[in-house]
């Protein structure tokens, strides 16, 4: 089972095949890794090793090859000379899918809170799930991505005259990859293992936090913070409102005391280490490419364009529903609260999945033979915010094959909860999106379809934003909020959520914007004012400044500040909304329509997805709306008067409600989107 064979192609071309049973690759693989070099060191080379599969004979496909190669290489004999452009190619997509998913196996397990030796989608797993292993498998990625000599490598064979339009393309995204790891700073690499180890420990505990209100009545009642969020919005109790809002408020005091000053030190003493202003510039540098003082300049555009639009709502706010309409703990459920429970019908959880997946079908979007991991439901030690992942990115190998995506999505749905169905299908639109958008990446790498840096965190969440923006139109509700008996929800509700919501809209931007600019002064602050008392106020000044006073979701509150990859990411989602405006203005203007459009899915398929991360964000945007990217389709939905906003709704709605209901159309039944879905509640496997 040893085979060993020797290729002289030209003097100084050589390369030395050891292969061997998939049962000794590991005991093969270590003392040839520090042995064989050595033995030929006399070719003044490094060897470089590179694995892959072999059929032998007729035996089964083996993958305890290794390659050892000394000098530039050739094609010959069906096997790629490592030293040539396309063998240094498949090396680092390889290894490159090897610690990606060993990552992305421990982010999911420690997350959904898995079993050790819990099984994936494709039957395999590890044999366990922990925090140690979590940040382990993360340091192994970033090291991966950090390792200089990949980089001088992919330097010198994107000055190859051989190398193709394509491999130039690919060694491109590996430079630009490369780059946004590699620390040349020593204590730059310490401060962000440190930090790591806080983190997951953090997040570890924040997991385990015993989260709940002392309900007015009943004492402590365990509540995630979605279930708080929803019963703030909905519980006609006061009381019970405030309970939920001060049951939010303690995360703050918790996160403080567990870890996050540590993580905020570490993480600016990094990024100054770097050569970074702090570590918000140092992200919003690397994810979206232009720095924090350009990023702010966009921000401020919408905060000081929007602000009289706040002040105007609050006191019109106050005005209709009274003064304690401001305080946190009430300002949703006056807004909507009401009209939410009254929609409850017309979003039933159990048609949750049934209605994105009718909805995705009638826009043309595919997912290309993915696989998806759904695990829908709330529950105890699970992680407190939906997300969506990628343990296979999508790819086109070399020799013209498909790789699928395999996605892990979640959320946190509470079936007996009112609103829940709504909630859950918002989500599901949402991260669904970011599912379509991943599973079209067509490019020659992984490193073009993972959701890291260099992906703009701003391109990743325009996908997902604007598929979730359409279940707030009346065409959509029209067409696919519909009861158990199939009756489709009357206008009278969507007008009274329109009247109750639209003048209040703005609030959503000032919500959003709110987070960054925390971040921003968060970042800031000088190491000796990072204490649990001066960010606690911090983070009530922001508040008070940019959403007029206490958020109804603390900003200490919010997950994203917590995680590595999700830190410094909200503004993310405030550029992103702009791109969803200025997208869904240009499908009105050349279609007329959203709902049920079909030429939609192929048109972000083409311009949005299929690039991946080759092509900057404000690029991409540009291209599909023949415009540069600002604020001004968002502003002009926000002062679109509420007269007019109900005159063209009910034009969509009325034109929706005259179509069959979905599934029963002509042509309905079976929703094909080239996608295998499993149901899973933790270890669990529903369908």
């Amino acid at each position: 089972r040893r085979h060993v064979a020797m290729q002289v192609r030209n003097p100084g071309r050589i390369i030395l095949l050891l292969t061997t049973p998939i049962v000794a690759c590991n005991a093969w693989a270590i003392p040839c890794r520090s042995f064989v070099p050595s033995l030929f060191k006399g070719f003044g080379v490094l060897p470089t090793f590179h694995p892959f599969k072999q059929r032998v004979g007729g035996s089964p496909q083996l993958r305890g090859l290794t390659a050892l190669a000394f000098a530039a290489g050739s094609k010959g004999d069906g096997v790629n000379c490592a030293n040539s452009v396309q063998s240094f190619i498949d090396e680092v997509n390889s290894g490159y899918e090897q610690v990606h998913r060993k990552f992305e196996e421990q982010f999911w397990g420690t997350k959904m809170a898995l079993s050790d030796g819990c099984k994936l989608s494709d039957g395999t797993g590890p044999a366990k799930y922990s925090v140690d292993d979590l940040t382990e498998t993360k340091q192994a990625m970033e090291a991966f991505l950090a390792d200089e000599k990949k980089l001088q490598e992919a330097r010198k064979w994107l000055d190859d005259p051989s190398a193709t339009e394509e491999q130039k393309k690919i060694l491109k995204m590996f430079i630009r990859t490369f780059g946004c790891y590699i620390m040349e700073s020593a204590e730059a690499k310490t401060l962000r293992e440190e930090s790591m180890k806080i983190e997951g420990s953090l997040e570890s505990n924040r997991n385990k936090m015993k989260l709940g209100a002392d309900m007015p009545g009943k004492g402590f009642v365990e509540l995630s913070s979605v279930g708080l969020s929803t019963k703030m919005r909905t519980d006609d109790d006061e009381g019970v409102r405030k309970a939920c809002y001060e049951g939010l408020k303690s995360i703050g005091p918790f996160v403080l005391e567990n870890g996050f000053l540590e993580v905020v030190k570490a993480r600016n003493k990094m990024a100054k280490a770097l050569g970074y202003e702090d570590y918000y510039d140092y992200k919003v540098t690397q994810a979206e490419g232009f720095n924090k003082k350009r990023l702010f300049e966009i921000l401020d555009t919408l905060e000081e364009g929007t602000r009289d639009l706040m002040t105007s709502a609050r006191a019109l706010l106050a005005k209709e529903k009274g003064e304690a309409a401001l305080l946190p703990w009430n300002r949703g459920y006056m807004m909507a609260g009401d009209v939410t429970q009254k929609l409850d019908p017309y979003f039933p959880f159990e048609k949750s999945v049934e209605m994105w997946g009718r909805s995705f079908a009638s826009l043309g979007i595919t997912y290309k033979q993915s696989t998806m991991d759904l695990d829908l439901l709330d529950r105890k030690g699970k992680y407190s915010n939906g997300f969506c992942h990628w343990p296979q990115p999508a790819w086109k190998k070399p020799d013209g094959t498909w790789q699928p995506a395999m996605t892990h999505f979640t959320s946190l749905a509470d079936p007996a909860a009112v609103g829940s169905g709504h909630s859950a299908l918002t989500t599901l639109m949402h991260e669904a999106g970011h599912a379509a958008h991943f599973a079209n990446i067509q490019q020659g790498s992984p490193l073009f379809a993972q959701e890291r840096a260099p992906t703009s965190v701003a391109y990743a969440e325009t996908q997902s934003m604007f598929l979730e923006s359409l279940v707030g139109d009346a065409a959509w509700r029209g067409r696919y909020a519909r009861d158990r008996e199939g009756r489709p929800v009357p206008w009278e509700l969507v007008e009274a959520e329109l009247t109750a919501t639209h003048p209040y809209k703005v609030n959503g931007l000032r919500a959003m914007i709110c987070v960054p600019y925390f971040e921003k002064a968060l970042y800031e602050l000088k190491e000796e004012e990072v204490t649990a008392e001066r960010v606690a106020a911090l983070a009530d000044e922001v508040e008070m400044k940019i959403q007029g006073g206490p958020s109804p979701r603390p900003l200490l509150s919010v997950p994203h500040l917590l995680a590595d990859e999700a830190s410094c990411y909200y503004h993310g989602y405030v550029l992103a909304e702009m791109a969803v405006q200025q997208t869904r203005q240009h499908f009105l203007k050349t279609h007329g329509f959203l709902t049920d459009n079909a030429a939609i899915g192929p048109a972000l398929e083409e311009a949005y997805w299929k690039p991946g991360n080759s092509e900057m964000f404000l690029d991409l945007v540009h291209s599909l709306t023949t415009q540069p990217l600002t604020g001004e389709a968002w502003v002009a939905a926000l002062k679109v008067p509420l007269e007019e906003k109900l005159a063209a709704e009910k034009l969509d709605y009325d034109k929706a409600v005259k179509t069959a209901a979905p599934g029963k159309e002509e042509g309905g039944g079976a929703v094909e989107l080239e996608m295998r879905v499993r149901f899973v509640d933790g270890d669990e496997v529903i369908a």
